[in-house]
């Protein structure tokens, strides 16, 4: 039987997993309470909230394109 050639290999299914993850975590440091009509909030303006977890986020998505432009590595079969 000839094996199917899929255009993701194991390698690219768990680089897009772990992008996703990391996106994830990018918007969870970004939440968190805000301000209203009645209270301030200095924290809206953390540098976690407006540096690193933009950073974390692009990283993110970054990795989910190279993930979907990794080619997988060619199976030589001599048969």
């Amino acid at each position: 039987m000839k094996e199917r050639d899929f255009a993701f290999d194991k390698v690219n299914y768990v680089l897009l997993a772990v992008g996703m993850a990391v996106v994830i975590i990018g918007f969870l440091l970004m939440s968190g309470g805000g301000s209203s009509e009645h209270a301030y909030n200095p924290d809206i303006f953390s540098a976690r909230r407006i540096k690193v977890a933009p950073l974390v986020c692009l990283l993110g998505f970054v990795s989910m394109i190279y993930a979907v432009v990794r080619r997988p590595k060619d199976k030589e079969t001599t048969k």
